[in-house]
């Protein structure tokens, strides 16, 4: 009897996910990319000679299924930085969690020796996780971050060093649109759970290093087939299963799971002639921008901190990628969702970032021997209250989905990618050994 099949249209991590998962469980799988690179939207991309990232990408330690399918596909704990919990904006503020205390004493610990919040401010804090630890975690519908943080009285300095810049981070949606309840999610798991749960773990390799260059490696072994430079242009349902325009095999597939981005799953869900509501809802979804301005400062230019957020504007968070495995004295500087900057050329926006980190570190820097700007337009979805994600299951047996954007209790985030992969997997799985 031969072995299951079933194509995967995305090599980004959602859809690597889930081809890995199907091998895994012996099934046969063929990926499809129109890219020559891995990763979809947390790829390396090849820039004047140099190899950076799309994107600064952090996960934490809560993240706990990307971190298993790294060790799956044969990841090493070389590839990321461990850092416990730390917040640091130069001469402003230092938070640190306590290493090596369990929950709640390591954050609670560090709040009461955090550098630049006063007691009111450090009880404040504390107010706000002991009220969500009696609520369950759990908040009104509909209410922003915003509001979070007003109806618990976190104070202007509070909202300005610590609340904003998380919401941020992990929503990429800013703290007036947010949603309070996926923000909630997001800290139950990191700062009020375990030590491990709250670390920052920052990648070492560029992210097509990261998860999709072993992610092919491991389908290699296992029978898998991955086509880049192979766009999938339409998807048409027979009665054998579903034609790929584009697939030069030419054959009906019976499991088929659209890993694309949202922005290009809404035309092939169109194209089937069956799911043209759920097209639209998709096409229909919010979206913010992350722009990542990189200024290659020259070897022994360093950060304070491996990583640093930064209060003034435009850009929110600094990374030194020189003491996270890259170039010594290459920077990269964040500015993620809809903002002023949107409107400055991107010359003039690499200028300005290089003159904030000048005055939030408090001294001259030198010239950037190289720079550049990389602007993702449509990053991620808006994470709002009430905000359509679909689930993986589409109106078509056999079709599914999988993306950042479906429907979680997380942001759009590289975790988020990986649990709806594998959550697809289970379900082809399931219907495969029904016959499907």
């Amino acid at each position: 009897m031969s072995a299951p099949t079933a194509a995967v249209i995305g090599a980004g991590y959602a859809g690597l996910a889930c081809a890995v998962e199907l091998a895994r469980r012996g099934v046969h799988v063929t990926v499809f990319e129109r890219s020559h690179t891995l990763g979809g939207r947390a790829r390396v991309v090849h820039k004047d000679e140099w190899l950076v990232d799309n994107g600064q990408h952090i996960l934490i330690g809560a993240y706990r299924e990307l971190t298993r399918l790294l060790r799956l596909t044969g990841g090493t704990p070389k590839q990321l930085t461990h850092l416990p919990l730390t917040l640091h904006v130069p001469g402003r503020l230092d938070l640190r969690a306590a290493a090596g205390l369990p929950a709640p004493l390591h954050l609670a610990i560090g709040i009461l020796r955090a550098r630049g919040l006063g007691w009111g401010e450090r009880f404040a804090m504390l107010r706000l996780m002991q009220g969500l630890k009696k609520s369950g975690f759990k908040v009104a519908p509909g209410t922003t971050v915003e509001g979070l943080l007003r109806q618990y009285r976190q104070s202007p300095l509070l909202c300005e060093l610590i609340w904003a810049p998380l919401c941020i981070a992990a929503l990429n949606t800013p703290v007036e649109d947010a949603s309070a309840q996926v923000f909630v999610n997001v800290l139950r798991d990191s700062l009020a759970a375990d030590a491990a749960a709250s670390e920052l773990l920052i990648p070492r390799v560029d992210l097509s290093e990261l998860f999709p260059v072993p992610a092919a490696r491991y389908l290699a072994t296992r029978r898998g087939r991955l086509r880049t430079g192979n766009a999938i242009e339409a998807i048409r349902p027979t009665p054998e299963g579903f034609l790929l325009e584009g697939d030069p095999g030419g054959k009906p597939w019976r499991q088929v799971v659209l890993a694309t981005a949202p922005y290009h799953a809404g035309a092939l869900l169109a194209s089937t002639g069956a799911c043209d509501r759920l097209a639209k809802q998709i096409d229909e979804l919010p979206h913010e921008p992350i722009v990542t301005i990189y200024l290659a400062l020259g070897p022994g230019q360093h950060l304070p901190e491996s990583m640093i957020g930064l209060s003034q504007g435009p850009a929110q968070w600094a990374f030194d990628r020189g003491r996270l495995g890259g170039r010594d004295g290459l920077i990269a500087c964040v500015i993620s969702a809809h903002g002023a900057h949107e409107a400055l050329p991107r010359d003039e926006l690499i200028l300005a970032v290089h003159a904030q980190l000048e005055r939030e570190l408090g001294r001259r820097l030198p010239a950037p021997i190289w720079s550049q700007a990389i602007v993702e337009k449509r990053a991620t979805i808006a994470c709002r209250p009430g905000v359509f994600r679909p689930g993986i299951r589409t109106p078509l047996a056999g079709l599914w989905l999988a993306g950042d954007y479906i429907d979680s209790e997380y942001p759009a985030t590289l975790e988020s990618a990986v649990r709806s992969g594998v959550a697809c997997a289970e379900g082809v799985w399931g219907q495969l050994e029904r016959g499907g």
